[in-house]
């Protein structure tokens, strides 16, 4: 195909349609889910992609994986299934955005694993990002965990200023998450992972948490030497602890909700659903 000049390359693998080549070396992949709480993975891929000149170079189709029948409306606009891979060239790393599929999981994660374990991306590692609800403020230091598939991952991650020591185990009944899931599959190839998780304050879950997206970029920084400027991300911290700052002079009942968080004290269920919905009424703008 022939657009104004420029030769576009597409190849077929499966369910991957591969639209160009990536110069790459030995990358490393990072992976966010859409519609992580806080928005966190996806604006993490969202911030790298900008920031390191990330471009596309293929999507996985969503049959098979994304349901159809039920396309999510947002500010009247379809908000269809996307699931799409980047290269940050210049810094030698891969990103992945996506919806999570519904069905076909182990499918799904293998066909990703086939494309970037092949000669065209050839990873060497990958990590997952993940936001976790929490019923801590947003004034409390977000705390960095991670799960590691491996010792020898275990032992990189120890270099860095996050919690390895993170034991989990699925709620009996349950499947892994699909982040966990991943990792067991990429051990299966013997590529080393790691699965990065922030806490994320409830009433912002379905808003932004810019400060735990900073705590997440930070590690990336440092792991790759990517000179990040974190100047734009500082500037909507600001921004977003003044906003919160300011409703909690304006509205005294929602200061005492956040002041009992900040005790460690509880909340019922009406209440946390009206922090929520004032919360998320006003960083929004609605």
């Amino acid at each position: 195909m022939n657009f104004l000049g420029r030769e576009i390359r597409k190849v077929e693998k499966g369910p991957f349609r591969q639209s160009r080549k990536p110069r790459l070396k030995s990358p490393s992949l990072i992976v966010g889910w859409s519609r992580d709480a806080g928005c966190l993975g996806p604006g993490v891929i969202d911030y790298l992609n900008r920031k390191l000149g990330g471009r596309e170079f293929g999507e996985f189709e969503p049959v098979d994986f994304f349901p159809l029948n039920g396309v999510q409306v947002e500010d009247d606009v379809a908000q269809f299934p996307e699931s799409k891979l980047y290269a940050c060239e210049d810094f030698d790393l891969v990103t992945f955005k996506s919806d999570p599929p519904v069905g076909e999981w182990y499918k799904f994660l293998n066909s990703v694993l086939d494309v970037v374990a092949q000669d065209d991306c050839r990873i060497q590692e990958l990590y997952t990002v993940g936001g976790m609800v929490t019923p801590a403020p947003h004034t409390t230091p977000r705390q960095f965990f991670a799960v590691a598939s491996s010792l020898e991952m275990k032992v990189l991650l120890s270099h860095y200023d996050l919690a390895a020591e993170t034991d989990y185990q699925s709620p009996p009944g349950q499947r892994p998450t699909l982040s966990s899931f991943l990792l067991w599959t990429a051990k299966r190839r013997n590529i080393p992972g790691a699965n990065l998780w922030v806490p994320i304050p409830f009433y912002l879950v379905a808003t932004e948490d810019h400060t735990a997206r900073r705590k997440v970029l930070e590690f990336f920084d440092k792991r790759f030497g990517l000179a990040l400027d974190f100047q734009e991300i500082d500037e909507r911290i600001a921004n977003q602890n003044e906003r919160l700052a300011q409703v909690r002079l304006r509205f005294p009942e929602i200061d005492n909700y956040i002041g009992r968080l900040e005790s460690s004290l509880g909340l019922s269920e009406e209440e946390s659903e009206k922090l929520v919905k004032e919360i998320e009424k006003l960083l929004k703008g609605k």
